[in-house]
């Protein structure tokens, strides 16, 4: 038609506010959700944790009792082994490891509770006993011996000096203890005669004094040296003198230096066995004389 508007035969108008007017606009709309309420659930793996299921508690339960319930069993089953039953009972008490003391002396002195539980046993408490009820013993280790058994290992102190008592002798050991008197003295004991009272560091060194010299020269003393020394005079801090067999005798010195002094003298006997007279009061210049 003239002056008027011409449309193509079969091509109907575009909507220009529908989608197809928006290409190029900008990003698509998103499909309108049929439902037309609600975005999509993530899915159940990105959720938060959420509150235990009630069948894995009903599952867990039986399998905590039933622990719990074996555990108080073994628990009560074990006590009643050790403490009511009769098979971890002490039956049997044995002493080993004595020079003069008998065993049965030791056994009387542990007063071990026989047909006590082996587990009640106290052995710190034994071994006070022991060393306090025999001063003789200067260590005693007690142990167990299942399952039925203690045992008691002792070591004896070793006297290395006398002291005349009367008609008694008293020993005393290395570290200056005095731990028992006999009637007789050991063989290969030296005794002690202390004679200071003239001396004039007797003020200033007393008995008790001269006494831990005494015992630090017998104590250094090799052992065959030891055997062979039957006295050791203390006249004074720095005057000790060995008498030894056969009338031989050993100027010491103070007690400093005994262990080289000891040496000293050991190699002295071998290099000079006639010889009377020996001096080691300077262990680094020894000297032997006489015959």
């Amino acid at each position: 038609m003239a002056g008027g508007t011409t449309a193509r035969r079969g091509t109907p108008f575009s909507d220009r506010s529908g989608p197809a007017a928006r290409k190029g606009t900008g990003a698509p709309m998103p499909p309108k959700d049929p439902k037309g309420s609600k975005a999509p659930e993530p899915p159940k793996s990105a959720r938060g944790p959420g509150p235990r299921e009630p069948g894995v508690r009903l599952r867990r339960g039986p399998v905590l009792a039933l622990v719990a319930a074996t555990a108080v069993l073994l628990a009560a089953g074990g006590t009643w082994v050790l403490y009511g039953s009769s098979w971890l009972r002490v039956e049997k008490v044995a002493a080993t490891g004595m020079d003069v003391l008998t065993a049965e002396q030791v056994l009387g002195a542990a007063a071990v509770p026989v047909g006590a539980p082996l587990v009640s046993v106290d052995t710190d408490e034994i071994e006070g006993r022991v060393r306090g009820r025999l001063p003789r013993i200067d260590s005693v280790d007690v142990v167990r011996a299942w399952p039925h058994g203690i045992g008691l290992k002792v070591t004896e102190r070793k006297p290395v000096l006398l002291i005349k008592k009367d008609a008694n002798f008293v020993e005393v050991d290395a570290s200056g203890v005095r731990f028992d008197t006999v009637p007789k003295a050991p063989a290969g004991v030296p005794v002690l005669e202390l004679n200071a009272g003239r001396s004039p560091s007797a003020r200033r060194f007393d008995e008790e004094r001269l006494l831990h010299e005494a015992v630090l020269v017998a104590g250094a003393l090799p052992e065959p040296i030891a055997k062979q020394t039957v006295q050791v005079k203390v006249g004074s801090y720095d005057s000790v003198v060995l008498e030894l067999t056969g009338g031989r005798s050993v100027t010491w010195g103070s007690g400093e230096q005994s262990d080289a002094k000891g040496r000293a003298l050991n190699a002295l006997l071998k290099a000079a066995p006639k010889a009377a007279r020996f001096d080691v009061s300077v262990p680094t210049a020894p000297a032997a004389s006489g015959s």
